[in-house]
């Protein structure tokens, strides 16, 4: 038998509360009742409750002096706290106590019944609602994904499976299985669709969708043009899903102009896409007409140690001699120096900033066993970003930019995917590392399992040999090598990759925001 909730009713006028009472007790829930506060405290210290509505005007001990010493005492437990008072310092003191809920006399039953839905019942309800809904739009997404023939459908399955996602998770859905297959589903069409159009994209560029070398000329330039100094931040590694809960944490400060998607190059890292995305260039035309700036796959050299050059040489090609300011951040020492001098900053038109944080905690994560654990899911990997933003510098940065004035345009250059299905390949010692793509001469690998391209030309690649190809990962798959393999598989499997053709990793985020 289900054990009925149970409710501590506190008022010194608790017999003219007799039709609620039993109201409540038809409703399913046990009350007990007390006329002052210290019955009250005396039965909180006996008896659990679940629940606890106390008047605010008692005689003897106040509802507020209850009210502090039941959260002193026990602080999870959730108060509302009805009252005749309406003034303003009363609804602050009770706040400050952290009350459930606040209910002004006279209340009638379903006020009462909606306090204890939200408080009691929330997650029931929610999970319920939940189920009700995505099973509703399962069928139509799945739909959607067998018909998607368009970049724009892309973009919006993704963010509704984004959507559905954080959803489902909050709710501590059942269905959350049943959406990852479907994600899986839109993985593996939303490859053969880029094997069949990728390359297409650099035989017309004028068709093509947004991609990284386009977002300064098409969506940064626009803004200058208009005169708003800007602010850019590129958040390495950033999911768009991570963009929707950062978002929230950011909407006190700042309104959103403008949200969408775009698309990363291949290969989804930062060498390249990040590379294309401040140099307004391909590869293979940093490669050749910047040649000092690239820095090949073989080279020990960091990959994106020339990124403020690009900028300037962006800038350089479209005529536009204007001061700007580049920053990257590795720690919140860095992020904090940064802020110190945003003073200096606020004349320049156009000024940038990187933050390497994600990208660092997706490669600590597959190195090291505690932050496996601190990660191990979707939404552990999602919310210790949030974390990560809410708590450093960079959310002290945002919340500067918008007392200052700044347009800020929030972006990255790809994002990442957890791993799981290992794929054998075989090449020479000189072929790259990543895990979800490869570079180098005389790759043995199964087709049907890759994209590749044997003229990485055609997708403005830079060949380090002559007959160097590039081949690509899929949906949640990995490249592994035949030696060692069942170490190496266990070592990467459920980790967060980038490099290759997923959602997750080419469809990233572009927001304006306005301070408010």
């Amino acid at each position: 038998m289900e054990k009925l909730q149970k409710i501590l009713w506190v008022d010194d006028e608790i017999d003219l509360l007799h039709p609620y009472i039993i109201f409540l007790k038809d409703k399913g829930y046990e009350v007990i009742t007390a006329t002052n506060g210290v019955d009250a405290l005396e039965l909180t210290a006996k008896e659990q409750f679940d629940i606890i509505f106390l008047d605010e005007n008692m005689p003897g001990i106040s509802g507020l002096e209850t009210l502090t010493q039941i959260k002193k005492n026990q602080p999870t437990l959730p108060v509302v706290m009805i009252t005749k008072n309406e003034a303003e310092n009363i609804m602050n003191m009770a706040i400050g106590n952290q009350i459930a809920d606040y209910l002004t006399k006279p209340v009638n039953p379903s006020q009462i019944l909606l306090a204890l839905k939200k408080i009691l019942h929330k997650r029931e309800i929610l999970n319920e609602q939940t189920t009700s809904s995505y099973s509703m739009e399962f069928s139509q997404i799945g739909m959607q994904i067998s018909e998607s023939f368009t970049d724009e459908q892309w973009f919006d399955i993704y963010k509704r499976l984004a959507f559905w996602d954080i959803r489902l998770n909050e709710a501590q859905n059942e269905m959350y299985n049943l959406l990852l297959s479907q994600k899986e589903e839109a993985n593996r069409v939303f490859a053969k669709y880029i094997s069949k159009n990728y390359l297409k994209w650099f035989e017309n560029p004028e068709n093509r969708p947004l991609i990284s070398p386009d977002v300064f000329k098409k969506r940064i330039f626009p803004l200058l043009d208009n005169g708003d100094k800007v602010f850019l931040v590129v958040i390495d590694n950033f999911r768009y899903d991570q963009w929707r809960v950062v978002q929230e944490t950011l909407s006190q400060y700042f309104n959103f102009d403008s949200e969408e998607l775009y698309y990363s190059i291949l290969p989804t890292t930062t060498q390249y896409a990040r590379n294309a995305l401040f140099a307004g260039l391909m590869p293979l035309q940093i490669k050749e007409m910047f040649p000092q700036f690239w820095v090949d796959e073989e080279d020990e050299n960091g990959k994106n140690l020339y990124e403020e050059q690009l900028v300037g040489t962006l800038l350089e090609r479209y005529r536009r001699k204007i001061p700007f300011s580049y920053h990257k951040i590795n720690h919140s020492h860095e992020g904090e120096k940064l802020i110190e001098k945003l003073h200096l900053l606020k004349d320049n038109p156009l000024n940038i900033c990187v933050l390497n944080f994600i990208d660092m905690l997706s490669h600590s994560r597959t190195e090291s066993k505690m932050m496996r654990e601190l990660a191990h899911t979707e939404s552990a990997y999602r919310a210790l970003a949030l974390s990560w933003f809410q708590h450093s510098s960079s959310f002290t940065l945002f919340k500067e930019l918008a007392q200052n004035g700044f347009k800020v345009v929030v972006t990255t250059d790809h994002g990442s995917i957890k791993v799981e299905k290992p794929i054998k390949v075989v090449g020479d010692k000189n072929t790259s590392v990543n895990l979800r793509y490869k570079v180098g001469k005389m790759l043995n690998y199964n087709k049907k399992e890759v994209f590749d391209i044997v003229q990485p030309s055609k997708a403005y690649l830079p060949s380090p040999n002559v007959s160097s190809s590039y081949i690509f990962a899929q949906n949640s798959d990995f490249l592994a090598y035949p030696t060692n393999f069942n170490y190496y598989v266990s070592y990467y499997k459920d980790t967060f990759q980038h490099g290759g053709i997923s959602l997750e990793e080419m469809l990233v985020p572009l927001a304006v925001l306005s301070p408010k």
